[in-house]
């Protein structure tokens, strides 16, 4: 799924750049906005704790994708996202701590622990951008392409290789 998160996040900080058009950024956004949420469905169903909660922080990547992709098809300013994003933005912050706690020295959990805080940042800058309208589409644009890079296709790609698990 990484490797989707890092492609969908990617064309996303290009698209706020301004490097794509709108209609256009919907494509990515359905297809990984999807099969986040078939993936955070098959999770849940499969009724214990650990899967429940994973499938639960997958919705939340998998809603946004999918209101990106529908505000590209109706035409809305994204003020309902922005606000969608600050939701976000404070459920991962107890997110991140919660795994970090639980991270007993492993690399892997640390990593996400960490990226949970990144994340956080990034649907912060998303809800200043959308919902507040501040100046703030160029750097929320590079922070998206680099977070694409750094907490999805880097690790994605390391995790599909066998150089971590």
């Amino acid at each position: 799924m990484l490797p989707c998160v890092g492609a969908v996040l990617f064309c996303n900080g290009i698209w706020v750049l301004g490097h794509i058009q709108d209609r256009e950024i919907a494509v990515i956004n359905v297809l990984v906005g999807t099969t986040s949420f078939l993936a955070a469905m098959h999770s849940i169903f499969q009724h214990t704790h650990e899967t429940i909660v994973f499938g639960a922080h997958v919705l939340l990547f998998a809603f946004t994708y999918l209101w990106v992709a529908f505000n590209r098809f109706n035409g809305a300013d994204g003020r309902g996202l922005g606000w969608y994003s600050l939701f976000v933005a404070i459920t991962a912050i107890p997110t991140r701590l919660t795994i970090l706690a639980g991270a007993g020295g492993k690399v892997w959990a640390t990593w996400l622990g960490l990226n949970w805080l990144a994340w956080a940042g990034l649907w912060f800058l998303y809800f200043l951008l959308l919902t507040i309208q501040k100046p703030v589409s160029r750097v929320t644009g590079w922070i998206t392409v680099l977070q694409a890079i750094f907490t999805g296709w880097i690790p994605g790609y390391l995790l599909l290789a066998g150089y971590i698990s």
